[in-house]
């Protein structure tokens, strides 16, 4: 029988104190890698709501080494929050875009420092193979291995509307892949494409639920200056969340997802300077606390709508 145990979902930082036994915080890295949709692969221009300074920390700086990105990471976290474990984040763009001798070489570099116990590792569905696979087992066999891969949609047209430059089939297949190896596999997931119906959107729990993933992040569209998208919502504006609408949206998909699924992220937060839409003027405290608010006033939890609800229990402490 599965339990959530002290939340209404089941969160990472629960997730990894139940693992590890104490908390445990990512160290973002940003090691200069590019993206097959940017550097002529498949593409130049990229997804049309990329601009990766929305997510960037500024102290992720490919100027700098992996192992002091490390190093200057790993201190500030220590102070603020006092941890002591940590999992080296390798974040922007695509970080399995490389030959598997350059891709060794980085993460090793990674893992050097004694207090990083694994890695998380964002990258594309169309962007491993076997020797990266092989790799990542190798490592996985002395510490904690991670694939987030970016997912956004399972719906081919919206992939094709934000020029992803991949299908749904082919997420399907690297986490299968990812999984035979026996390596810790997650998604990503934007909602909020007005290719979408909200209906549709809330189909997607229940479709990621069934593809064997054990992290997901769910992120809300964001409108960013400096990309495609920007230039569609000023000809063409489309709606994007409400604070409110969003808020019971979230409760909603996440009452059809897969308890076992670990929720990494519940919203996205770019930063004021270069966020167009939608403006929330909400603190990533004040958004948790209100998602909370929503789950117990609701009475509901992880699962209770999901097609494996029966194994699920609502919060009871």
């Amino acid at each position: 029988m599965w339990i959530i145990i002290n939340m209404r979902y089941n969160s990472f930082g629960s997730y990894v104190k139940r693992k590890f036994g104490t908390a445990v915080h990512k160290v973002n890295i940003d090691a200069g890698f590019t993206c097959p949709n940017r550097d002529g692969t498949l593409g130049v221009t990229g997804c049309i709501y990329c601009n990766n300074d929305s997510f960037r920390p500024s102290s992720c700086k490919p100027a700098l080494s992996v192992r002091e990105q490390i190093k200057n990471g790993i201190s500030y976290l220590k102070k603020r929050y006092g941890v002591e474990k940590f999992l080296a984040y390798f974040q922007p763009y695509t970080n399995t875009h490389a030959p598997v001798d350059v891709l060794e070489k980085l993460y090793l570099e990674a893992l050097e420092e004694p207090s990083v116990i694994g890695l998380a590792i964002g990258t594309r569905p169309d962007c491993i193979d076997e020797e990266k696979l092989s790799l990542l087992k190798r490592l996985s066999e002395t510490h904690f291995i991670l694939v987030e891969y970016g997912l956004q949609s399972i719906y081919d047209k919206s992939l094709e509307w934000i020029n992803r430059g991949h299908d749904y089939r082919t997420f399907l297949h690297a986490v299968e892949t990812t999984k035979a190896k026996g390596i810790h596999t997650g998604a990503h997931v934007i909602v909020g494409f007005p290719t979408e119906t909200k209906e549709e959107m809330l189909r997607m729990a229940e479709e990621v639920s069934e593809t064997g993933i054990e992290f997901l992040k769910i992120h809300q569209l964001q409108v960013i200056k400096d990309t495609p998208l920007a230039d569609i919502y000023r000809d063409s504006p489309f709606h994007v969340f409400g604070y409110e609408e969003y808020i019971d949206f979230i409760v909603d998909f996440i009452e059809r997802l897969s308890p076992e699924i670990v929720l990494q992220r519940l919203f996205a937060t770019a930063p004021d300077d270069i966020l167009i839409a939608p403006k929330w003027g909400r603190s990533r405290h004040e958004i948790l606390r209100d998602i909370e608010r929503k789950f117990i006033e609701k009475n509901t939890f992880q699962g209770k709508r999901a097609h494996t609800h029966s194994s699920a229990q609502p919060l009871t402490t």
